[in-house]
Protein backbone atom coordinates (compact mmCIF):
# COMPACT_ATOMS: atom_id res chain seq x y z
CA UNK A 1 0.00 0.00 0.00
CA UNK A 2 2.16 3.14 -1.35
CA UNK A 3 1.58 6.44 -0.36
CA UNK A 4 0.89 8.30 -3.51
CA UNK A 5 1.19 11.51 -4.45
CA UNK A 6 3.99 12.01 -1.75
CA UNK A 7 6.97 11.97 -4.78
CA UNK A 8 6.45 13.78 -8.37
CA UNK A 9 5.14 10.99 -10.71
CA UNK A 10 7.05 10.07 -13.54
CA UNK A 11 5.21 9.35 -16.85
CA UNK A 12 5.57 9.58 -20.41
CA UNK A 13 5.45 12.29 -22.67
CA UNK A 14 2.97 12.72 -26.00
CA UNK A 15 5.68 11.66 -28.11
CA UNK A 16 6.94 8.88 -25.54
CA UNK A 17 10.43 9.79 -25.42
CA UNK A 18 11.08 11.93 -22.37
CA UNK A 19 9.44 11.48 -19.07
CA UNK A 20 7.61 14.24 -17.81
CA UNK A 21 7.02 14.95 -13.62
CA UNK A 22 3.68 15.08 -12.90
CA UNK A 23 3.34 17.16 -9.84
CA UNK A 24 1.73 15.24 -6.37
CA UNK A 25 -1.85 16.36 -5.58
CA UNK A 26 -3.64 17.70 -2.51
CA UNK A 27 -5.72 15.12 -1.09
CA UNK A 28 -8.12 17.81 0.47
CA UNK A 29 -9.26 21.07 -0.26
CA UNK A 30 -7.06 23.79 0.73
CA UNK A 31 -9.77 25.52 2.90
CA UNK A 32 -10.13 22.25 4.91
CA UNK A 33 -6.53 22.10 6.02
CA UNK A 34 -6.59 25.83 6.90
CA UNK A 35 -9.35 24.68 9.22
CA UNK A 36 -7.48 21.89 10.55
CA UNK A 37 -4.13 24.14 11.54
CA UNK A 38 -6.10 26.96 12.81
CA UNK A 39 -7.90 24.02 15.28
CA UNK A 40 -4.43 22.58 16.22
CA UNK A 41 -3.13 26.13 16.82
CA UNK A 42 -6.50 27.14 19.35
CA UNK A 43 -6.21 23.84 21.11
CA UNK A 44 -2.11 24.17 22.03
CA UNK A 45 -2.36 27.30 23.09
CA UNK A 46 -5.56 27.12 24.44
CA UNK A 47 -4.78 24.86 26.71
CA UNK A 48 -1.39 26.36 27.68
CA UNK A 49 -3.03 29.02 29.21
CA UNK A 50 -4.42 26.74 31.79
CA UNK A 51 -0.67 26.31 33.32
CA UNK A 52 0.10 29.85 33.22
CA UNK A 53 2.39 30.61 36.13
CA UNK A 54 0.76 32.33 39.02
CA UNK A 55 -2.75 31.36 38.33
CA UNK A 56 -4.22 28.82 40.72
CA UNK A 57 -5.07 25.74 39.23
CA UNK A 58 -7.74 23.27 40.23
CA UNK A 59 -6.82 19.83 41.15
CA UNK A 60 -6.87 17.82 37.63
CA UNK A 61 -9.04 14.83 36.87
CA UNK A 62 -7.00 12.66 34.68
CA UNK A 63 -9.27 10.28 33.51
CA UNK A 64 -11.05 13.61 32.40
CA UNK A 65 -8.10 14.74 30.90
CA UNK A 66 -7.06 11.44 28.96
CA UNK A 67 -11.16 11.17 28.00
CA UNK A 68 -11.14 14.40 26.51
CA UNK A 69 -7.55 14.26 25.02
CA UNK A 70 -8.73 11.40 23.18
CA UNK A 71 -11.89 12.91 22.00
CA UNK A 72 -9.94 15.96 20.66
CA UNK A 73 -7.92 13.64 18.84
CA UNK A 74 -10.55 11.25 17.45
CA UNK A 75 -12.20 14.27 16.01
CA UNK A 76 -9.35 15.52 14.31
CA UNK A 77 -8.90 12.20 12.49
CA UNK A 78 -12.53 12.61 11.74
CA UNK A 79 -12.18 15.94 9.85
CA UNK A 80 -9.32 14.68 8.17
CA UNK A 81 -11.18 11.95 6.57
CA UNK A 82 -13.45 14.11 5.36
CA UNK A 83 -11.39 16.37 3.61
CA UNK A 84 -9.98 13.28 1.79
CA UNK A 85 -13.11 12.03 1.32
CA UNK A 86 -14.15 15.21 -0.43
CA UNK A 87 -10.94 14.32 -3.08
CA UNK A 88 -11.80 10.80 -3.03
CA UNK A 89 -8.52 9.54 -1.78
CA UNK A 90 -8.58 6.50 0.80
CA UNK A 91 -8.23 7.32 4.35
CA UNK A 92 -5.92 3.74 4.51
CA UNK A 93 -3.32 5.40 2.02
CA UNK A 94 -2.32 8.09 4.58
CA UNK A 95 -0.68 4.97 5.84
CA UNK A 96 1.71 3.81 3.20
CA UNK A 97 3.20 0.95 3.06
CA UNK A 98 2.52 -1.81 5.68
CA UNK A 99 3.95 -5.09 5.23
CA UNK A 100 1.89 -7.73 6.91
CA UNK A 101 2.72 -10.67 8.62
CA UNK A 102 4.67 -10.97 11.83
CA UNK A 103 8.18 -10.40 10.23
CA UNK A 104 6.96 -7.07 8.81
CA UNK A 105 5.54 -6.35 12.05
CA UNK A 106 9.16 -7.09 13.88
CA UNK A 107 10.91 -5.53 10.83
CA UNK A 108 9.24 -2.36 11.84
CA UNK A 109 9.40 -2.30 15.61
CA UNK A 110 13.37 -2.79 15.38
CA UNK A 111 13.38 0.17 12.87
CA UNK A 112 11.34 2.27 15.38
CA UNK A 113 13.01 1.31 18.13
CA UNK A 114 16.54 2.07 16.51
CA UNK A 115 15.07 5.51 15.85
CA UNK A 116 14.10 6.25 19.27
CA UNK A 117 17.01 5.62 20.54
CA UNK A 118 18.83 8.25 17.41
CA UNK A 119 16.52 10.60 17.67
CA UNK A 120 16.65 10.91 21.45
CA UNK A 121 20.57 11.43 21.19
CA UNK A 122 19.82 14.40 18.49
CA UNK A 123 17.09 15.37 20.84
CA UNK A 124 19.50 15.71 23.79
CA UNK A 125 22.71 17.35 21.89
CA UNK A 126 19.99 20.17 21.05
CA UNK A 127 18.58 20.08 24.57
CA UNK A 128 22.48 20.62 26.34
CA UNK A 129 22.93 23.19 23.73
CA UNK A 130 19.95 25.11 24.31
CA UNK A 131 20.72 25.02 27.74
CA UNK A 132 24.56 25.88 27.44
CA UNK A 133 23.50 29.21 25.37
CA UNK A 134 20.41 30.15 27.79
CA UNK A 135 22.73 29.73 31.32
CA UNK A 136 25.36 31.65 28.95
CA UNK A 137 23.23 34.51 28.40
CA UNK A 138 21.27 34.63 31.88
CA UNK A 139 24.70 34.78 33.46
CA UNK A 140 27.12 36.59 31.05
CA UNK A 141 29.48 38.57 32.70
CA UNK A 142 28.89 36.62 36.22
CA UNK A 143 31.01 34.04 37.67
CA UNK A 144 28.88 30.67 38.61
CA UNK A 145 29.83 27.25 39.88
CA UNK A 146 29.17 23.65 38.01
CA UNK A 147 26.53 23.21 40.50
CA UNK A 148 24.97 26.72 39.35
CA UNK A 149 25.17 25.43 35.75
CA UNK A 150 23.74 22.05 36.25
CA UNK A 151 20.43 24.10 37.91
CA UNK A 152 17.39 23.87 35.71
CA UNK A 153 15.77 27.12 34.59
CA UNK A 154 12.89 28.90 35.54
CA UNK A 155 11.35 27.50 32.26
CA UNK A 156 12.79 24.07 32.41
CA UNK A 157 10.98 23.62 36.13
CA UNK A 158 7.75 24.74 35.00
CA UNK A 159 7.69 22.52 31.80
CA UNK A 160 8.28 20.01 33.95
CA UNK A 161 5.70 20.90 36.32
CA UNK A 162 3.29 20.79 33.34
CA UNK A 163 4.32 17.34 32.12
CA UNK A 164 3.73 16.22 35.47
CA UNK A 165 0.37 17.15 36.04
CA UNK A 166 -0.67 15.43 33.34
CA UNK A 167 1.53 11.78 34.50
CA UNK A 168 -0.54 8.92 35.74
CA UNK A 169 -0.54 8.59 39.26
CA UNK A 170 -2.22 5.13 40.31
CA UNK A 171 -3.37 2.06 38.54
CA UNK A 172 -6.04 3.02 36.81
CA UNK A 173 -4.86 6.12 35.49
CA UNK A 174 -1.62 4.21 34.06
CA UNK A 175 -4.11 2.17 32.47
CA UNK A 176 -5.96 4.83 31.09
CA UNK A 177 -2.48 6.50 29.73
CA UNK A 178 -1.56 3.39 27.56
CA UNK A 179 -5.03 3.48 26.21
CA UNK A 180 -4.29 7.43 25.13
CA UNK A 181 -0.85 6.80 23.69
CA UNK A 182 -1.92 3.89 21.57
CA UNK A 183 -4.36 5.82 20.48
CA UNK A 184 -2.20 9.28 19.96
CA UNK A 185 0.67 7.50 18.05
CA UNK A 186 -1.63 6.36 15.23
CA UNK A 187 -4.15 9.35 15.18
CA UNK A 188 -0.80 12.04 15.06
CA UNK A 189 1.30 10.63 12.64
CA UNK A 190 -1.59 9.87 10.23
CA UNK A 191 -2.60 13.99 10.90
CA UNK A 192 0.63 15.18 10.51
CA UNK A 193 2.70 12.70 8.45
CA UNK A 194 -0.27 11.05 6.45
CA UNK A 195 -2.26 14.33 5.67
CA UNK A 196 -0.12 17.31 6.45
CA UNK A 197 2.85 17.28 5.15
CA UNK A 198 1.60 15.44 1.43
CA UNK A 199 -0.93 18.88 1.67
CA UNK A 200 2.50 20.92 2.57
CA UNK A 201 4.30 19.24 -0.47
CA UNK A 202 1.33 19.44 -2.76
CA UNK A 203 1.20 22.69 -1.89
CA UNK A 204 5.05 23.20 -2.74
CA UNK A 205 4.79 22.10 -6.18
CA UNK A 206 6.52 18.73 -4.51
CA UNK A 207 9.05 20.14 -3.03
CA UNK A 208 9.36 17.56 -0.26
CA UNK A 209 11.59 19.48 1.97
CA UNK A 210 8.73 22.18 2.26
CA UNK A 211 6.22 19.48 3.47
CA UNK A 212 8.70 18.01 6.06
CA UNK A 213 9.54 21.44 7.54
CA UNK A 214 5.63 23.13 7.54
CA UNK A 215 4.12 19.25 9.11
CA UNK A 216 7.09 19.48 11.73
CA UNK A 217 6.48 23.38 12.41
CA UNK A 218 3.14 22.28 13.25
CA UNK A 219 3.99 19.54 15.28
CA UNK A 220 6.23 21.55 17.53
CA UNK A 221 3.34 24.12 17.22
CA UNK A 222 0.51 21.39 18.45
CA UNK A 223 2.38 21.27 21.68
CA UNK A 224 2.09 24.77 22.67
CA UNK A 225 1.43 24.13 26.18
CA UNK A 226 4.81 22.71 26.85
CA UNK A 227 6.60 25.88 26.51
CA UNK A 228 8.90 27.37 23.92
CA UNK A 229 11.97 25.19 23.90
CA UNK A 230 9.58 21.73 23.67
CA UNK A 231 8.12 23.28 20.85
CA UNK A 232 11.13 23.66 19.24
CA UNK A 233 12.58 20.09 20.57
CA UNK A 234 8.98 18.49 19.60
CA UNK A 235 9.55 20.45 15.98
CA UNK A 236 13.01 18.63 15.25
CA UNK A 237 11.01 15.52 16.60
CA UNK A 238 8.14 15.90 14.04
CA UNK A 239 10.93 16.37 11.34
CA UNK A 240 12.23 13.17 12.09
CA UNK A 241 9.69 11.31 12.10
CA UNK A 242 9.11 12.73 8.47
CA UNK A 243 11.90 11.22 7.06
CA UNK A 244 11.65 7.79 8.98
CA UNK A 245 8.08 7.82 7.18
CA UNK A 246 9.85 8.88 3.63
CA UNK A 247 12.44 6.28 4.47
CA UNK A 248 10.33 3.59 5.04
CA UNK A 249 7.46 4.80 2.63
CA UNK A 250 4.79 4.13 6.11
CA UNK A 251 4.08 5.30 8.89
CA UNK A 252 4.16 2.07 11.08
CA UNK A 253 7.37 2.49 12.47
CA UNK A 254 6.77 5.94 13.26
CA UNK A 255 3.45 5.05 15.10
CA UNK A 256 5.44 2.10 17.12
CA UNK A 257 7.74 4.80 17.91
CA UNK A 258 5.28 7.06 19.03
CA UNK A 259 3.03 5.62 20.80
CA UNK A 260 6.20 4.03 22.79
CA UNK A 261 7.83 7.46 23.74
CA UNK A 262 4.95 8.94 25.03
CA UNK A 263 4.05 5.93 27.25
CA UNK A 264 7.81 5.90 28.19
CA UNK A 265 7.91 9.77 29.02
CA UNK A 266 4.09 9.21 31.05
CA UNK A 267 5.62 6.67 33.12
CA UNK A 268 9.07 8.15 34.04
CA UNK A 269 7.15 11.43 35.08
CA UNK A 270 4.99 9.62 37.20
CA UNK A 271 7.75 7.54 39.16
CA UNK A 272 9.59 10.64 39.01
CA UNK A 273 6.61 12.20 40.85
CA UNK A 274 5.57 9.65 43.06
CA UNK A 275 9.03 9.09 44.61
CA UNK A 276 9.57 12.69 44.88
CA UNK A 277 12.63 12.74 42.89
CA UNK A 278 12.24 16.23 41.47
Amino acid sequence: MQMPDSNPILTSSSDDSQPVAVRPLAIAPAWHTVALTLGILAISFGGSARFVPGLVHRPQNHLVTYGTTALMELLMLGWVALGLWLRRVPFRSLFGIIERGVRGFVVDLGVAVLFWFGSMIVLASIGLAWNAVEFAVAHKGASSSPSQRMQPTEQQKRTLETLERLAPANGMEIAGWIALCLLVGPVEEAIFRGYLQRQFTAWSRGRIVVGVAASALMFGAAHGYEGARSMVLLAVFGALFSVLALVRRGLRPGILAHSGHDLFVGLLLAFVRTHHLV
